[in-house]
């Protein structure tokens, strides 16, 4: 068992959004990725295809999000479940930044409106 303490989050900023990376195949993890997710007010947002399931449970704030043609808001308590293969791009409009847990598997890649595939350091 290996637990991480908030404090030794690995922090990576992107677009707007601050990921701190805790569980993956670099710290350990071998089928898991877990990150806290920080949307700083006014975020857009990058779209982006996954190829792994994603799970995201708001904990605070409101977090806009456009999931292939579907927008919508998601609150605290909420969870929003990105099939693999879908296009998802996660912002925030109102005035307070948005957390939320994200989990997914390892392999976790993205692919960007240009066609580049990356793999996020935080789920690495």
């Amino acid at each position: 068992m290996s637990v991480y303490r908030g404090t030794e989050a690995v922090a990576h900023h992107m677009d707007g959004v601050v990921f701190h990376a805790y569980a993956s195949p670099s710290t350990g993890s071998r089928e898991l990725c877990t990150w806290r997710l920080e949307v700083a007010p006014g975020t857009t947002g990058s779209a982006h295809r996954v190829s792994r399931d994603e799970v995201l449970m708001i904990q605070s704030g409101t977090l806009t999000f456009r999931l292939n043609e579907t927008e919508g808001r998601a609150v605290p308590g909420d969870v929003l479940v990105v099939p693999s293969g879908a296009e998802f791009r996660a912002g925030n409009s109102g005035d307070t930044p948005v957390e939320a847990w994200v989990t997914t598997s390892a392999g976790f890649t993205a692919t960007m409106p240009t066609g580049e595939s990356i793999t996020p350091p935080w789920a690495s």
